[in-house]
C-alpha cells in the first residue's frame, strides 16, 4: 500500500509542476524534495547538497559539454555547404536521387554533433533550398529531413548515449560503439524507403542533374576530406583503444577549431557564440542529471523500484512482452518529454526491471535511443518538428505527417534490434580495452 501511495505522490507533484512551467531539472528536485520529506527522517537539504555535488562531479559527464561544444563550433562553420557539394555528384544517380543528401549528411554530421536539433539545423539550412529548386516532393524532403536528424541521438558521440551511460553507470565508449551499426542500418532503412517511393510515386518528377565524370565527383569529394577526418580521428582513437570518451572530446573540439579556422569562419564573435551556447546546453543537461539522480535517492527511501521490479518479475513477462511494454511506454512519454528527460526520469524504475529480466544494458540503450528519437518527431512535444516549422513555416501537423513513414521505420528498426541485438553489442564486445 506505501507503495502506490508513493507513486500517486510522486506522479501528482511531477506533473503539478511540469504543468506550471518549471524546468524539468527543478521539478525532478522539487518530486525528491517531498519524498524524502514524507519517507525519511534525514536532513534533506544536506542530502540533496551530497546527491548534486556526486553527480555533477563524475569524470565521465566531462565528455558532454566537450561534444557539445564540438557540434556548436561546426553548426557555424560552412559543413552543410560542403557536405552537400560533396555528396550530391555520388548520390544523384541513384533512385531518390539528391533527397538522400538529407540522409547522408545527417549520418554524417551526427558523427560530429550528438545532437538531434544540431544536426536538423545544420543540414536543413543547406538542404531544403536546394531540394525544393529541383522540385522534389516536399513532404518528402521535409520528412525524410526529420527522420534523418534524429540519427544525432545515436551514432556517436551521442548525447543522449553519454546521459543513458551516467544514469546506469555504462561505459560511455561501449555505448558509442553499440550505437554505429543500428545508426548506419538505420539510415540504410530510411534510404531504400525513399528510392521505394521514387519508383512508385507519380508526383516524384525533379530536375535532373548534370551528369559529371569520375574524375569531377573526386575532385568535390575534397569537401568531405575535413568532416571524414574530424569523425576518424574522434572514432577512430576511442576503438583503437588510445583516448576515453572525454579525451575524444577534447580532440574533437581541437579539430573543430581547426577546422573553422581554415574555413575562415572562426572569428571571436563566432568562437563566443559557440561557447555560451555549449554552456547554457550543458548546464541545462547537468540540471536534469542532478535532479534525476536526487530523485533517484529519493525513490531508493520508499523502495519503489525494486518493489515494481518485484511486481514485473511475478507477472512472468516474457523479454519480448516486457519490451513490447516499454516500447508503448516510451512513445506515450516521448509525445511529452524530451528524450533526455525521458531517460533520466524513468531510469530509476526501468533499470531494475530491465537487469532482473537479464536484458543487456548497453543493448538496451540503444532499444532506448531508437525509441526516444521517435519523440523527436511526435505531436504535441516533437523538437524536431517545431525546428521545421521554423525553417519552412509549414505547420506542425503537415511536418507531422510528413515524418509518419520515418516513425514507422523507426518501430521496424525496434524489432530488427530485437531479432538480432548482435547489431548493437558486437562491436563493443570485440573492439579493443579502452577505459570509459
Amino acid at each position: 500500500m506505501t507503495e502506490v501511495y508513493a507513486i500517486v505522490l510522486f506522479l501528482f507533484v511531477l506533473f503539478l509542476l511540469l504543468g506550471t512551467g518549471v524546468w524539468v531539472g527543478l521539478a525532478l528536485m522539487g518530486v525528491a524534495w517531498v519524498g524524502m520529506e514524507l519517507f525519511t527522517t534525514r536532513p534533506v537539504g544536506d542530502v540533496m547538497i551530497t546527491t548534486i555535488w556526486a553527480s555533477s562531479s563524475s569524470w565521465t559527464l566531462t565528455a558532454l559539454p566537450l561534444f557539445i561544444w564540438m557540434g556548436e563550433i561546426l553548426y557555424r562553420t560552412r559543413l552543410s555547404e560542403d557536405m552537400f557539394k560533396g555528396l550530391s555528384p555520388w548520390l544523384a544517380r541513384l533512385p531518390g536521387g539528391l533527397v538522400h543528401t538529407n540522409i547522408v549528411s545527417c549520418t554524417v554530421f551526427a558523427a560530429v554533433s550528438g545532437s538531434s536539433a544540431a544536426t536538423l539545423t545544420t543540414v536543413g539550412k543547406m538542404a531544403i533550398p536546394e531540394l525544393r529548386a529541383r522540385n522534389y516532393p516536399e513532404k518528402m524532403v521535409i520528412g525524410t529531413l526529420a527522420g534523418a536528424a534524429t540519427l544525432g541521438l545515436m551514432i556517436p558521440p551521442s548525447l543522449a548515449l553519454i546521459v543513458y551511460g551516467v544514469t546506469v553507470n555504462e561505459s560511455i565508449t561501449k555505448l558509442f560503439f553499440a550505437g554505429v551499426f543500428p545508426g548506419l542500418v538505420l539510415a540504410g532503412m530510411f534510404m531504400g524507403y525513399v528510392a521505394l517511393v521514387s519508383f512508385t510515386s507519380t508526383g516524384w518528377n525533379p530536375t535532373v542533374e548534370r551528369g559529371m565524370s569520375f574524375r569531377e565527383k573526386l575532385a568535390n569529394s575534397r569537401f568531405l576530406l575535413p568532416v571524414f577526418a574530424l569523425i576518424t580521428v574522434v572514432i577512430g582513437s576511442m576503438y583503437a583503444g588510445l583516448a576515453t570518451a572525454t579525451e575524444a572530446a577534447a580532440i574533437g573540439v581541437i579539430g573543430a577549431l581547426v577546422l573553422a579556422m581554415f574555413q575562415g569562419s572562426l572569428t571571436w564573435d563566432s568562437f563566443r557564440e559557440s561557447l555560451m551556447g555549449a554552456t547554457r546546453t550543458s548546464a541545462m543537461i547537468a540540471l536534469i542529471l542532478s535532479g534525476a539522480a536526487f530523485l533517484k535517492l529519493s525513490m531508493g527511501f520508499t523502495g519503489l523500484p525494486r518493489s515494481l521490479a518485484d511486481g514485473i518479475a511475478a507477472m512472468e513477462l516474457t523479454r519480448f512482452q516486457l519490451l513490447m511494454a516499454l516500447l508503448v511506454f516510451y512513445i506515450i512519454l516521448g509525445m511529452f518529454l524530451d528524450g533526455i528527460s525521458a531517460i533520466v526520469l524513468t531510469m530509476a524504475v526501468v533499470e531494475p526491471m530491465v537487469r532482473s529480466a537479464g536484458i543487456d544494458l548497453i543493448w538496451f540503450g540503444i532499444f532506448v535511443v531508437v525509441v526516444i528519437e521517435m519523440a523527436q518527431i511526435t505531436p504535441p512535444i516533437g523538437f524536431n518538428l517545431f525546428v521545421l516549422q521554423g525553417m519552412t513555416d509549414h505547420e506542425i501537423g503537415y511536418s507531422t505527417k510528413a515524418a509518419l513513414p520515418m516513425f514507422a521505420i523507426m518501430v521496424l528498426m525496434v524489432f530488427v534490434l530485437i531479432w538480432f541485438p548482435e547489431l548493437a553489442t558486437w562491436l563493443p564486445d570485440n573492439m579493443r580495452n579502452s577505459p570509459s
